[in-house]
Parts: C-alpha cells; structure tokens; sequence
C-alpha cells in the first residue's frame, strides 16, 4: 500500500507532466513552421528540434549526478526555472525575427524536459516494486492533459497574440510560459518531504528486491547487463523514431495546404497515443512483463510508419499519428519499468541520467537527419527509416526475451 507522501509525489508529477506537455505540445505544433519561416529552408526544421535534444542530454547526465546532492524537490525546481526563461527567449526570438534566438530559446526547454522525463523515475523510486509501471504510466499519463489542453491553446493564443500586435507564432510560446511557471510553483510545493527520503525507505523494507552483493555497479558494468542495454536501446530508439516523424509531420502538412486547424487535430491525436494509455500501459507492463508489452509497442510502431505516407488527408494522419504515439508510450513505459527493476537506489540517478543522456544524444542525431531526408527524399522515406530503425529494436527484444525465458525454465528445471 503506498504512503501518502508516495501518492502526493506522485499525483505532483502528475501535474507537472500536464502543465508542461501542454505548453511544450502548443510550442511544437508551430516550431518547425517557424523555423523555415526564420531561415526560408526546408531543410532547418528539424534543427530547432536537434537542439533540444542535444540540450537536453549534457542535462540529462548533469541532473542525475546533481540530483544526488540537492535532492529531487531542488532539481526538478531548477530545471523548471530554466524552462521558463526558455519560454521567456521563445517569444523574444519570434517577434525579433531571429533563428539563434530561436535556437537558444530551445535549448533552454531541452534542460526542463529533461528534468520532466526523469521524474518518472522519481515516481518509480517512491513506490513499491510491484506498483513501479504503474506509477511511472501515473506520471506518463498527465501527457493527456497536455495533448487535450497543448493544441486547444493554439488558435486562442493565436489570435491573442495578433490582439497584441505580436505575430500569431508567438502565442503558443506566451502560453506555454504561463504553463511553465505554473509548473514551477506546484513542483516546489508538491515535492515534499523529498521523494530521495523515501525511496531509501522503500528499499529498506523490500530488500530481497536488491540483487547481487549491495556493492554499487559503475556505469560500464550496468551497461553490460542484458536487462540494462536492452531497456536503453528501447527508449532510445522508441524516442527517436516518434520524435522524427512527429516533428516533420507539421511541415509535410502544411506543404499540402492544410490548415493550422487541421495540424492541431492531427498534434492532438498523437498526443492523445502518447500519453492518454498510461492508464493502462503501466499496469500491463506490470502483470503482462515488459518484454511482451516492448514487442506490442514496436508492432504498432510499425503499423503507423506504413499508414502515415499512404494518404495525403487529415483522418489518416490522425490514426497514424496516434499509432505512433501509442507504440511509444507502450515502449517508453514498459523500458522505463526494465530499467528501474536492474537498478539499487544509490544506482539511480546516475545510470537514469544516463540513460536520458543517451535517448538526448541519438534522438538529436535523427532531428537533424530528418529536415535533409524530408527535403530530399520525401516523407514516405522518412517514415521507412523509422521503420528499418524499430524493427532493429524490435530483434534486440525478441532475442532477450528468448534468452530470459530459457534462463528462467532452467532455472525451474533444476
């Protein structure tokens, strides 16, 4: 039965994934538009993207070293705060017509989500072992919040900000501002006692969950664990691909003439795949195993890279895109669970950080990639790349999967 405190963490991660991926949903609707409107070149509009990622992986390795000596509750309150002044250089670089500023703005956001991302693991840390995929899908879920509020802030924000004599790509970012340091406030409050207390707690009172002698692995040899590279290697690929296609998808709409209108619905029913499963996808992982709730995710994966370039019409897109964000949800949770299961408590914020630097790094690599594949080849090849990428993912898993249910009927058998 979880403590109050664990319930209180939790539902304040909660809060803080809606109020962020709504106002980081609403920026990303319009960001590669701006891009190319900044620059005048297809071929930048993944590279704002890019950047955020490539911000958010010094980040993510810096924020789980650093979150070991100031405690969860500091970290995550500075990774809002830088958050909000990204938002803040957002709305500056759009009125001033500046692409750097564009970029420094985005890099800013790329430090605050990576805080966002590992506060699934906060929650994880804060829960018993048989409710962690459940608590980390909890965190996951509030995506929903944003994926319904993120788009319907597009067109008001919008015309709010063309009320104030600012250009109509600005308001998603005066929005999502707003949001952020909202966020910023309930974080700060809602992060108490720190969840680094009582996850040692936790720890104490499962002890036959700890596996070999206590001692602390180093990263090299954590990485070396099966159970380890194939959690990462999910993750990682799992974010890529769905950030590629996601982040192009906006373009490849607006090239055939539709509206900001119809790219919002489209953002709305990826979003709603990524996010709105959590009500279920953790407690699946958590009865069903991991591995098997991987696979499901990939096979969907799969199905939204064949759908997506089939036809050129808002209803399409929406199913495509909402495979595509319900492969990932089924995948990012199920891995985030993996990892969480191979690691001690004094082993945590490190390899998670870690492991964020990594998906930061590689999903940076396929943001730039995929301004150059959609100018060049088109967006069906863009969508078979993600493709050859998950099936890749999919075999490591299968292989592993294999492999534990012949260790563990051994196992039986002796």
């Amino acid at each position: 039965m979880q403590s109050t405190a664990a319930k209180r963490i939790i539902w304040t991660l909660f809060a803080a994934q809606s109020l962020v991926s709504a106002g980081v949903i609403a920026g990303a609707t319009v960001l590669s538009i701006i891009a190319v409107d900044l620059t005048g070149n297809d071929a930048n509009a993944g590279v704002p993207s890019a950047v955020m990622q490539l911000a958010a992986a010094p980040a993510a390795y810096g924020f789980g070293l650093l979150w070991d000596r100031i405690g969860r509750r500091n970290g995550m309150t500075l990774g809002l705060l830088l958050g909000v002044a990204g938002g803040v250089v957002a709305v500056w670089a759009v009125e001033g017509v500046s692409f750097f500023l564009l970029l420094l703005s985005v890099a800013g956001l790329g430090f605050m989500r990576s805080a966002l991302q590992l506060s699934r693991f906060i929650a994880a840390e804060v829960s018993e072992p048989s409710r962690r995929g459940a608590a980390i899908s909890t965190v996951v879920l509030g995506g929903t919040v944003g994926a319904i509020l993120g788009p319907l802030v597009v067109a008001p924000s919008s015309q709010l900000a063309l009320a104030l004599g600012m250009n109509e790509l600005t308001g998603p970012y005066l929005a999502a501002l707003a949001l952020f340091a909202l966020t910023t406030i309930v974080v700060w409050l809602g992060l108490n006692p720190d969840p680094m207390e009582l996850s040692k707690e936790i720890e104490a009172q499962f002890p036959e969950e700890q596996t070999g002698d206590g001692k602390i692995r180093s990263t090299r040899q954590l990485l070396a664990l099966p159970g380890v590279y194939v959690a990462i290697t999910t993750m990682v690929i799992a974010q890529m691909v769905m950030v590629m296609v996601m982040g192009i998808t906006s373009l490849h709409m607006a090239h055939l003439e539709m509206t900001l209108g119809s790219i919002s619905v489209v953002f709305s029913g990826h979003t709603l795949g990524m996010f709105a499963p959590s009500i279920f996808s953790g407690r699946l992982a958590d009865r069903w195993g991991r591995a098997p709730m991987i696979i499901t995710g990939a096979v969907i994966l799969l199905a939204s890279f064949v759908l997506a370039p089939l036809y050129p019409s808002v209803p399409p897109l929406v199913v495509a895109l909402f495979l595509l964000g319900l492969g990932w949800n089924f995948c990012f949770v199920a891995g985030s669970a993996l990892l969480a299961d191979q690691l001690r408590t004094a082993e945590r914020s490190s390899m998670q950080g870690t492991n964020d630097l990594l998906i930061a790094l590689v999903t940076a690599g396929g943001s730039f990639a995929s301004g150059p594949i959609f100018a060049s080849a088109g967006y069906g090849v863009l969508n078979l790349s993600g493709g050859v990428l998950t099936l890749m993912m999919l075999g490591l898993v299968l292989w592993w999967y294999a492999n534990s249910r012949q260790m563990q009927t051994a196992a039986v058998n002796q």
